[in-house]
């Protein structure tokens, strides 16, 4: 799970190939706002490298973004990123999977290039978006931001789909960050031909989360036949509390794998449970009486 943007393709692939060193499926998610994309931009500019290695570092940066915003194939474009190809959809992915809608947001995107401009572009995300919704807050009437003539010209969006709107300006270079204003952001000269009509803005339109219910209960990394699933579940909490007691990862206990083969095989008796596949010695006779114990209750 990467809760912390990544600062490159290479980065990201590195840490997305940890979860398959079992050899089983897994599944790489990532979540990222404008706040990531703001604090790695800072980081940048305010390095001592040399302006040639900021250029790179902010190219990696927008290849990233590009990524994370593209409605292709996930495995298409990371491998065409790396100068492969893979000759079809990968089927897997969330794109593949569950293929995101677009719309046309060239009037938003020109609501928004606007407010940007006509606001000092100096400002966040979160006050352009109460400009463009016309929130009554001190900090706008103080401003005089009340006055401007986006002003609650974007009413017909909510504010996720304004994040979303501006999150994506800046994934496509149509916004940039002002590392020296707290965030704030600036138009680009590409900007140019969204706000005069000569380029059209097609997005990707964010879907709301799915209810841990409406996918069918908890997922896991490994396929496990239904009727071993109430049993593996139960390992997998032993596992959680050991890891707990031991201040260690999960993994580092049992990997998805090995519970998985315990739930098939359902051992009843330490020497039994000694011919699972992956339990060597050690972890047999320190955790063998309890995961056996685990599996008797299960029946």
């Amino acid at each position: 799970a990467h809760t912390d943007l990544p600062k490159s393709m290479e980065g990201y692939y590195q840490e997305t190939g940890r979860a398959g060193r079992d050899g089983e499926a897994a599944e790489a998610w990532l979540c990222y706002g404008l706040g990531d994309v703001v604090l790695l931009k800072q980081m940048i500019e305010q390095s001592e490298a040399g302006e040639e290695r900021k250029q790179l570092e902010r190219a990696k940066l927008d290849h990233l973004l590009g990524y994370c915003e593209s409605m292709q194939c996930r495995r298409q474009v990371l491998l065409a990123g790396f100068g492969e190809t893979y000759p079809k959809p990968c089927g897997n992915c969330d794109n593949c999977l569950t293929p995101p809608a677009a719309w046309d947001a060239t009037i938003p995107a020109q609501k928004a290039l606007s407010c940007v401009y006509r606001s000092g572009q100096r400002f966040g995300v979160g006050h352009l978006i109460d400009i463009l919704r016309g929130s009554d807050n001190e900090r706008i009437r103080q401003l005089g931001h009340d006055k401007l003539s986006t002003y609650a010209i974007g009413n017909d969006l909510d504010a996720r789909a304004w994040r979303g709107v501006f999150r994506q300006l800046v994934a496509a270079s149509l916004l940039e960050v002002d590392p020296e204003s707290h965030g704030g952001l600036r138009l680009t000269d590409a900007s140019r031909d969204v706000l005069t009509g000569r380029r059209q803005m097609m997005m990707r339109r964010d879907a709301a989360p799915p209810r841990e219910r409406e996918r069918g209960g908890p997922r896991t990394g490994v396929p496990v036949q239904a009727g071993d699933l109430s049993l593996f579940q139960a390992l997998r909490g032993l596992r959680a509390e050991l890891a707990r007691e031991q201040n260690v990862p999960a993994f580092v206990i049992f990997h998805d794998s090995t519970l998985r083969n315990i739930a098939e095989q359902r051992p009843t008796s330490v020497e039994a449970l000694g011919k699972v596949g992956g339990i060597g010695g050690s972890k047999l006779a320190r955790y063998g009486q309890r995961l056996v114990e685990i599996v008797r209750e299960q029946g």
